[in-house]
C-alpha cells in the first residue's frame, strides 16, 4: 500500500512539474510557407493508399464470405448426415 501512495505522489509531483513547463515558441509563417506545396501531394498520396486499403479490405471479406459459405455448407451436409443416421 505504501508503494502505491508513493506512486500516487510522484504521479503528481510529476504532473506538476509538466504543468509549469512554458510551452515552446515556433515561428508559424515560415513554416506555414514552406508546407503550401506538399499538402496537394500528401493528398494524392494520402488518396490512393486509401483506396488501396479498400480493394485488399474488400478482396479480404469478400474470400471470408467466400470461406463462411463453404464452412456453413460443409456443416449442414455433416449435419444432414447425422440426421440421416439417426433414423
Amino acid at each position: 500500500m505504501k508503494k502505491v501512495i508513493a506512486t500516487l505522489i510522484a504521479g503528481l509531483f510529476a504532473t506538476a512539474a509538466f504543468a509549469q513547463t512554458p510551452a515552446a515558441t515556433t515561428p508559424a509563417a515560415p513554416a506555414a510557407k514552406t508546407e503550401q506545396a506538399a499538402p496537394a501531394a500528401d493528398a494524392k498520396a494520402t488518396t490512393d493508399t486509401k483506396v488501396a486499403k479498400a480493394a485488399t479490405k474488400h478482396k479480404k471479406a469478400k474470400a471470408h464470405k467466400k470461406a463462411a459459405k463453404k464452412a456453413e455448407a460443409t456443416a449442414a451436409d455433416t449435419k444432414g448426415e447425422q440426421t440421416a443416421e439417426a433414423k
